[in-house]
């Protein structure tokens, strides 16, 4: 991953609704989710997701596709792994087999409520 595809995807993922909707396509997979059942189980409108949704297209976090009248939304593993090994490329000097601080981290503690799937 190039440094300006890494600097547009952490932009696109620093926004609250955005990283939530995110944080959900991830959970669903690669099948992805309708965007009325993302809105929905966000609590957010449909006009504001939409717009969300296209930063993280523009981003290539996600990926959309048509199916009848609805529009599917997936996340894309290659760039979440592309811009997960892009953070940690240089970890711990390259030292990383050695330095429990590079160690995969363990699953997030969450301080409030992440939306149900």
């Amino acid at each position: 991953m190039e440094p300006d595809q890494a600097v547009a995807a952490l932009g696109a993922l620093a926004h609250e609704h955005r990283l939530t909707a995110y944080r959900l396509l991830v959970e669903a997979g690669p099948d992805g989710l309708p965007a009325g059942t993302i809105a929905e189980r966000l609590g957010t409108p449909s006009s504001t997701l939409t717009f969300h949704l296209q930063q993280l297209l523009h981003a290539g976090l996600v990926s959309q596709r048509r199916a009848s009248r609805q529009i599917i939304y997936a996340m894309v593993p290659a760039s979440m792994n592309a811009l997960m090994a892009y953070l940690t490329e240089n970890c711990c000097g390259g030292q990383a087999s050695r330095a429990p601080a590079c160690e995969p981290a363990a699953p997030a503690a969450r301080s409030r409520k992440s939306p149900a799937v």
